[in-house]
């Protein structure tokens, strides 16, 4: 997958305008990421889009963009 392509899931997740996520942006300063219903949803698109389990504790370590990208694989 390429960050391209990664980077229009995470727009679509945060519901975001095209172009406006930009990889070195602190999550903090996303509105969308104080909901847990957000992070739930993370949840499910790691295992649906990326074949990947995401955990709680992996959530908290999350400091931008480019780490949940970085997750992504």
């Amino acid at each position: 997958m390429t960050a391209q392509e990664k980077m229009v899931l995470l727009e679509d997740l945060f519901e975001a305008e095209e172009g406006t996520l930009k990889p070195e942006m602190e999550l903090d300063a996303i509105e969308a990421w104080a909901s847990s219903m957000t992070k739930m949803a993370l949840i499910v698109m790691m295992g649906d889009e990326c074949g990947k389990t995401l955990k709680v504790d992996d959530i908290k370590n999350f400091r931008t963009l480019s780490d949940i990208m970085d997750f992504m694989g």
